[in-house]
C-alpha cells in the first residue's frame, strides 16, 4: 500500500509539474540598432527574434489555450529592452476608459509584462499598454498575493505605442534597463504576461495560472534568458525640481494669502539595485484628493498613500505587522498633525531622504529620514521620522524582516507633553510564502519605547492561509498591548487579542453560465485582555458569492454582531446628540445583496442594499456605483452611499448621504483634466476638486488645480485654492 501512494504521489507530482510547463523560456537577442517605438514592427530585427506564445486562458477556463493568441518579441542593446507584441482579436472594437496613463487594467483590453529581475518570486516590474498606445508601469511586491502589494502610482521614463490593423494590433516598447534593478552579469530574468481581451471575454497568460491564484502573482513564471549577461547599467542622475504657486482663502477664519513654493526631488543611483532619493520641500498639492467614506464605526479608517516620494519599495517599509490593526510605519502619518482642535491638517515637510534597493540578492535594505516643520500657532512641534528595515529572504521565497522606527522632538516646547517627545518601535517578522503559494503568512513581534510608558508595550500577530482551488482559508491573530504605542504606525485600537478565521468552500460548475460560486464563514471576535479577556466585539459572517461567464456577480451575505461600548459613542456623529452609553453591549443583524454588471460595457453599475439592527435600532443602507465611457476621451462615473439610522429616543437618527460624481476627459495622450466633487453631509462638506494636467516632457507636467470646499448644511463657503505648479524631471 505504502508504494502505491507513493507510486501515486510521484505520478501526480509530475503531472502537475507538466501542467504547469515550468521550462518555458525564450532568448532575448542581443542587437546593435535602436529601434523606434512607432508600434508598427517593421524593423528587420524583429525578424531575428523568437516570439514568445502559446498564451493559456485564466479566463473563463484555466486549462487549454487561449482562442485568441498573443506573441511577444524581446531584443535588447547595450541601453534599452526592446519588446514587440502582437495581439489577434475578434475585432477592433476595444474597450479602453481614456487616454490618461496609468490606467487600471480590468474590464477593458490591454496587454501588461511582469519582470522579476532579481529571479526572486516577491518583487517585479510591471509595463503595460493598450491598442491606444496608452501606457502604464507599476510595481509588485509581496508575491503579487494581494493588492496590497500593487501599485502603478510608480514613474518611471520608457517609450512605447500601438498601431491597430484588422483582427490584431501591435505594440512596440523601448524600456531603458536603467529602469529596471538586477544584478550585474545577470544571464536571466523571470518573466510573465497577462493580457485582457473584452471581445473574446478570455483573460490569457504566458504562464498557465490557476484560477485561485492572482493573475499578477510571482509564483507562476518563465524565464527569458539574455543572448551576453547583463553589465553594469548606470541609471541617470535625476533632478526634479518644481516650481508652485499657490492662493489659498479660508472663510472661516477671514484670511487670504498667496505663496511660492520652490522645491524638488534628486534621485541618485547607487550600483544596479539601489537608489537614493532626496526630497526639499516637497509639495505633493497635485496629488489627486483622497476618496471621503461615510466612517459609522469608532475607529480611524485608513487611505492608500499616492505620495510618489513614498512609493518606490514601498512594501519594504510598509508591510510590517499586521495592516488592519497593528501596521507599526503608515507614511501618510509624515506630514499630517493634529490641530489644537484635534482636526488633522496639513505639516509640512522641510525635507529628508529615502534609501532603498537590494544590497544582494537575497537582502534588501530600507532607510528613511524625513524633518517636518513646526507650527507653533497650532501647538504642533518640529519632529525626526526616520526608519530602517532590513528584509533578507530566506527558504525560497520566504523572508525575515527586522525594522527600527524612531519619531522624536529635538526640541523643548512649553504645550508638548514628556511622554510626546519621542517614540520608538522595534520588530521582527518572518513571512512565509511557499513555492506554490499554497501557503502564506506572517508571524511578528513588535515592541515599542517611551517616556514613562507601561509593560504592556507588545504588538504581536500569526496569520496563516491555505489557497487550493476548491479551498481557502487562514488564521489571524492578533495582540497588541495598552500601552504599544507607535505614532507614525496605524493602530486602530489597542488592549486586544484578536482572532479572525476564513473558511471558504469554492465551487467550478461546468456547463453553466455560472463561473464560481463559494460559501463563505468568517467569524472575527476581540477580546480586552486588561479586562480579564471580556469580550468586546464579534462578528459572525456568512456569505454566497458568485460570479458568471459574462463577469457580472451576484454575492449574498448576512453577518450577527456584538458590540460592548468602552465609550459612550454617537453612531450618527450628530452635533449635540445624546450618546448611547458606554459599559453596554449590542447584538444586531444584517443582510445584504450585492449585484456588479459586466464592467467590460461602456455603461456598467454595481448597487449593494443592506437592512438590519444597528445598536439598539435599526438601519437600512444602499451603496452603489455607475460609470459611462465615451471612448477614448470621456469617462463618467457616479458613486453614491445612503444610510438610514434610526435609533429610539433619546438618540439621534440620521439620514446619511455620500455621493461622488467624477468626470475625467482626456483631450490627448498628454493633456488631462479631471473634476471630482465629493457631497457628504457626515463631513459637513461639499468639495470640488479639478485638475488639469499637461504632460509636456517625459514625467514632467504643468498642473492646474482648482479646491473649493462649503459647509452642507447653511451652503457657505469654506475654504478655495488654486495652484499652478510645474514639475520637469531631467535625466544627467
Amino acid at each position: 500500500m505504502t508504494k502505491y501512494i507513493s507510486t501515486l504521489v510521484l505520478l501526480l507530482f509530475c503531472f502537475q509539474a507538466y501542467a504547469q510547463d515550468i521550462n518555458k523560456s525564450f532568448i532575448v537577442k542581443q542587437v546593435n540598432t535602436r529601434i523606434v517605438p512607432d508600434g508598427i514592427l517593421d524593423e528587420p530585427q524583429w525578424s531575428t527574434a523568437k516570439p514568445a506564445t502559446n498564451f493559456w486562458q485564466y479566463f473563463p477556463l484555466d486549462s487549454v489555450q487561449a482562442s485568441k493568441q498573443t506573441e511577444i518579441k524581446m531584443l535588447y542593446d547595450d541601453n534599452n529592452l526592446y519588446v514587440g507584441i502582437t495581439v489577434y482579436t475578434a475585432g477592433n472594437d476595444y474597450a479602453i476608459q481614456s487616454l490618461k496613463r496609468d490606467f487600471r487594467a480590468g474590464n477593458s483590453d490591454n496587454i501588461t509584462l511582469l519582470f522579476d529581475t532579481f529571479n526572486d518570486g516577491n518583487n517585479a516590474f510591471l509595463f503595460g499598454i493598450n491598442p491606444y498606445g496608452v501606457r502604464r508601469e507599476g510595481l509588485v511586491s509581496g508575491g503579487g498575493l494581494n493588492l496590497n502589494g500593487f501599485t502603478i502610482s510608480w514613474d518611471v521614463k520608457w517609450k512605447g505605442d500601438s498601431k491597430i490593423y484588422d483582427g490584431y494590433y501591435t505594440s512596440e516598447m523601448v524600456i531603458p534597463l536603467t529602469a529596471f534593478k538586477f544584478k550585474e552579469g545577470e544571464t536571466k530574468w523571470r518573466f510573465n504576461s497577462y493580457r485582457f481581451d473584452t471581445q473574446s471575454n478570455e483573460n490569457s497568460t504566458w504562464m498557465n495560472i490557476p484560477q485561485n491564484q492572482n493573475i499578477y502573482g510571482l509564483t507562476f513564471m518563465g524565464d527569458m534568458i539574455f543572448e551576453n549577461p547583463l553589465g553594469n547599467y548606470r541609471t541617470p542622475l535625476a533632478f526634479i525640481p518644481y516650481v508652485n504657486t499657490i492662493t489659498q482663502e479660508d472663510f472661516e477664519l477671514q484670511e487670504t494669502n498667496t505663496t511660492l513654493k520652490v522645491g524638488g526631488d534628486v534621485k541618485i543611483p547607487i550600483g544596479n539595485s539601489m537608489n537614493l532619493d532626496v526630497t526639499v520641500n516637497p509639495d505633493f498639492s497635485q496629488v489627486e484628493v483622497d476618496d471621503q467614506v461615510t466612517n459609522l464605526t469608532r475607529f480611524e479608517v485608513s487611505l492608500p498613500e499616492k505620495r510618489q516620494f513614498f512609493i518606490d519599495n514601498s512594501d519594504l517599509f510598509g508591510s510590517f505587522g499586521g495592516g488592519r490593526d497593528a501596521n507599526p510605519f503608515f507614511s501618510r502619518r509624515i506630514g499630517i498633525a493634529k490641530d489644537t482642535a484635534d482636526n488633522s491638517i496639513e505639516n509640512k515637510i522641510i525635507g529628508g531622504l529615502r534609501l532603498s534597493g537590494k544590497v544582494n540578492k537575497s537582502l534588501r535594505l530600507g532607510f528613511l529620514n524625513l524633518q517636518t516643520e513646526e507650527d507653533l500657532e497650532m501647538n504642533i512641534a518640529s519632529n525626526n521620522n526616520t526608519m530602517l528595515a532590513l528584509q533578507q529572504t530566506v527558504f525560497g521565497r520566504s523572508n525575515i524582516g527586522m525594522f527600527f522606527i524612531n519619531r522624536e522632538t529635538f526640541k523643548d516646547y512649553d504645550f508638548q507633553a514628556p511622554e510626546d517627545r519621542y517614540n520608538r518601535v522595534a520588530g521582527v517578522d518572518y513571512n512565509l510564502i511557499s513555492d506554490n503559494n499554497v501557503w502564506n503568512g506572517k508571524f511578528y513581534v513588535h515592541k515599542s519605547f517611551a517616556h514613562n510608558a507601561g509593560t504592556k508595550d507588545l504588538s504581536s500577530g500569526a496569520f496563516l492561509q491555505y489557497n487550493s482551488r476548491n479551498w481557502n482559508f487562514f488564521e489571524d491573530l492578533v495582540y497588541l498591548g495598552n500601552d504599544f504605542r507607535s505614532d507614525l504606525g496605524f493602530i486602530r485600537r489597542t488592549d486586544i487579542f484578536k482572532s479572525a478565521t476564513m473558511i471558504e468552500r469554492i465551487f467550478w460548475p461546468e456547463n453553466s453560465a455560472l463561473q464560481t460560486h463559494s460559501f463563505q464563514f468568517f467569524p472575527i471576535i476581540t477580546w480586552s485582555p486588561d479586562a480579564n479577556f471580556t469580550k468586546t466585539d464579534y462578528d459572525l459572517m456568512g456569505a454566497w458569492e458568485s460570479k458568471f461567464k459574462d463577469q457580472s456577480e451576484i454575492n449574498i451575505g448576512y453577518s450577527h454582531s456584538y458590540t460592548y461600548l468602552l465609550d459612550e459613542f454617537d453612531p450618527t456623529n450628530t452635533d449635540g446628540a445624546v450618546k448611547l452609553p458606554s459599559e453596554v453591549g449590542y447584538h444586531y443583524n444584517n443582510v445584504s445583496i450585492e449585484y456588479q454588471s459586466d464592467r467590460r460595457k461602456r455603461f456598467g453599475f454595481t448597487v449593494e442594499p443592506s437592512y438590519g439592527s444597528f445598536f439598539n435600532g435599526d438601519r437600512f443602507s444602499v451603496q452603489g456605483e455607475m460609470f459611462l465611457r465615451f471612448q477614448p476621451k470621456v469617462f463618467l462615473i457616479m458613486r453614491a452611499n445612503y444610510d438610514k439610522i434610526t435609533l429610539p429616543a433619546p438618540y439621534s437618527s440620521a439620514d446619511i448621504w455620500l455621493i461622488s460624481p467624477k468626470i475625467d476627459v482626456t483631450l490627448s495622450k498628454s493633456i488631462f483634466w479631471s473634476t471630482l466633487v465629493q457631497y457628504s453631509n457626515q463631513r459637513d462638506n461639499l468639495g470640488f476638486n479639478s485638475r488639469l494636467q499637461w504632460r509636456f516632457a517625459p514625467l514632467s507636467d504643468l498642473f492646474i488645480v482648482y479646491n473649493d470646499n462649503y459647509f452642507v448644511n447653511v451652503f457657505e463657503p469654506k475654504f478655495r485654492s488654486i495652484n499652478l505648479k510645474l514639475t520637469y524631471w531631467l535625466n544627467i
